[in-house]
């Protein structure tokens, strides 16, 4: 395993930059792997999960449904909890009934964010897919009716007047009472168990290493960042990085077969 070269994959936002700093720049032990790291879009990187692109990769969990065979998801790296779900937002005061002809600015057909928005509200049909930074824009410039706001967007949204129609990711934990799985860390499969145990071990310290020294990586988390306010980069973290991205846990891995199940595939 000495000196082994495996691609990693995972998105520019804080949570990822903050958990794989560490990872990145050869603060922690890697046993020997030596890591080529990647940085793009959730969605870029759920393409990039169904042509089998990187040995590791962050994926939402709704693609991950279309990439089970390929691809087997890591207990450490994920973004799962609660309060953190996606919303959805308008412009005006926007009833649930306009929904049904309401054109949805989504960060990406693939995204977990869409497999929410559908479960809430089934009738939307008018998806305008763009990069999750670019949704409020489309939704205050009138190019969208409404849009489905990931990441920073939901730390934003109100001080720029928009209106929040459903808290997607609230509405699944009452039909469930589970956390919301947005997204994990997922290895190929051809790869074996005893590596895939080893990558995930050091993923985990990246993170242990992270939450011990929070400023280590600061640098590399405002680099990368669409929301260059400290203040928001420090809500965005406490929120998506918790017990869950350290380790799943029996709670965890429930909580994302019961998605999988729920969700269709198609």
């Amino acid at each position: 395993m000495q000196h082994q070269y495996l691609s990693l994959a995972f998105s520019p936002c804080p949570n990822d930059t903050f958990m794989f700093d560490a990872l990145a720049h050869h603060r922690i032990d890697t046993e020997g792997l030596h890591f080529n790291v990647h940085l793009a879009d959730v969605e870029a990187l759920n393409h990039a999960a169904m042509r089998h692109t990187y040995d590791i990769t962050k994926l939402s969990y709704h693609a991950y449904a279309y990439v089970e065979e390929q691809y087997a998801m890591l207990p450490a790296g994920s973004a799962l909890g609660f309060g953190n779900g996606p919303l959805l937002v308008s412009a005006r005061a926007l009833h649930e009934d306009e929904l049904a002809t309401a054109r949805v600015a989504v960060a990406g057909r693939y995204t977990t964010s869409v497999a929410l928005l559908k479960a809430a509200f089934p009738q939307v049909a008018d998806l305008r897919e763009t990069v999750f930074s670019n949704i409020e824009r489309m939704v205050l410039c009138g190019d969208a009716d409404a849009g489905v706001l990931i990441h920073e967007g939901r730390f934003t949204y109100a001080q720029k007047g928009l209106h929040l129609i459903a808290d997607l990711g609230a509405r699944w934990e009452e039909k469930t009472r589970q956390p919301v799985p947005l997204g994990g860390i997922a290895m190929r499969r051809t790869h074996p168990e005893a590596l895939q145990q080893t990558v995930t071990r050091v993923l985990r310290r990246s993170i242990e290493y992270a939450l011990a020294h929070p400023d280590a990586g600061a640098a590399f988390v405002r680099k990368h960042a669409q929301e260059m306010d400290g203040q928001v980069i420090k809500q965005h973290i406490a929120l998506y990085v918790n017990r869950f991205s350290l380790d799943l846990g029996d709670d965890g891995r429930e909580a994302v077969h019961y998605f999988l199940k729920q969700i269709s595939v198609k």
